[in-house]
């Protein structure tokens, strides 16, 4: 039925969900009538208000004559009708501003970009953490702790540092870890960690490293140390910033809402999904296949390195979103993200 909608209906659909957006109240044919000069009548647009809301585009509040668009409704104009803006150059100049990030860890990083997201927003921002199997290996430098433990720096082609603890069955000296470190940076530099871990796999089944002592260190410690990576993690700032929407007064959706934040096993299937596709996504509430963000909506984006697709990104609130707003800016910041990633951001 939505395919069928005449231009009427569809620029009285708009205008009511863009005044919603707008106001967060339900709108009445007065209302669109007065604002939106659409040269029709209260009564017609009444009418067409009937229609809608039978094809279930909208809904009426028990409490008022107004309606209110349903997830039905926000699908059809997010695929249909909305109208996406484009940042202007200060704004894109502001966000280039916000990623000068070589040298910084990896966690601090992808928060920074989630602190980001959420104020331009003012919603929640979300990144999920890159595979970092598919970044290229620079430099690798193990620094002696304590016996037994040591510091591994390990640093990506595009400047994000990770670090990392590892134990040792035995003390190991300065002097061996730094050839073990020169060893490594000298053999591995220019591959992706999927390739280290493949070569340091195939070395290791070589039967000169069981009597090469310090080769046979070597494969351990760089085993141990790209052993883990922050694949599959979520930062997520700005959850007060739902808190401010009217939609969350309800003290259930803001319970599940957040039961979402803490477990992110839902947050994490959607960005999953994004990086599947391509482009921005919508998730809209309780459609199908999505559950755990009822009222809310997520618009995300896959962030890709030149070896391919790594992570994602996002920015959840409620369905009500202004989201020719919000798609622009988290279309943008994965690109930037993505630059970074390939060291072509300084």
């Amino acid at each position: 039925m939505s395919t069928e909608l005449g231009e009427r209906n569809r620029s009285i659909l708009e205008a009511i969900i863009e005044e919603h957006i707008a106001t967060a109240e339900p709108v009445g044919s007065r209302t669109v009538a007065k604002r939106h000069k659409l040269g029709l009548s209260p009564a017609t647009i009444r009418n067409v208000m009937a229609d809608l809301e039978e094809y279930g585009f909208l809904q009426s509040p028990h409490t008022s004559a107004g309606r209110v668009p349903t997830e039905k409704g926000y699908r059809f104009y997010v695929d249909s009708l909305l109208q996406v803006r484009k940042l202007n150059s200060a704004e894109r100049k502001q966000l280039e501003s916000r990623y000068q990030l070589r040298g910084r860890k990896v966690e601090e990083v992808l928060r920074d970009v989630s602190k980001t997201l959420s104020s331009i927003s003012h919603y929640t921002g979300l990144v999920m953490a890159p595979r970092l199997e598919t970044t290229v290996f620079r430099h690798i430098e193990f620094v002696p702790l304590s016996e037994g433990r040591v510091l591994v720096v390990f640093v990506t082609r595009s400047g994000l540092v990770q670090n990392k603890i590892i134990e040792t069955r035995e003390p190991i000296s300065r002097r061996e870890l730094e050839q073990i470190s020169n060893y490594l940076n000298r053999t591995l530099a220019g591959l992706s960690i999927q390739q280290v871990k493949e070569k340091i796999f195939a070395e290791m089944q070589e039967e000169k490293a069981r009597y090469d002592r310090l080769m046979s260190r070597t494969l351990e410690l760089s085993r141990e140390a790209l052993k883990e990576n922050l694949g599959g993690e979520v930062f997520i700032e700005g959850t007060s910033n739902i808190l401010d929407q009217p939609e969350f007064a309800n003290v259930e959706t803001m319970r599940g809402l957040f039961r979402a934040f803490e477990q992110k096993s839902t947050l994490i299937d959607l960005l999953n999904r994004s990086q599947q596709a391509d482009g921005v996504q919508i998730f809209i509430g309780s459609e199908p296949g999505i559950t755990g963000i009822q009222g809310c909506s997520l618009i995300t984006c896959h962030y890709a390195s030149k070896r391919g697709t790594i992570g994602a990104l996002g920015v959840i609130g409620p369905s009500r979103m202004n989201y020719s707003s919000v798609i622009p800016v988290v279309d943008y910041t994965a690109r930037l993200l993505s630059q970074v990633l390939d060291g072509d951001l300084d």
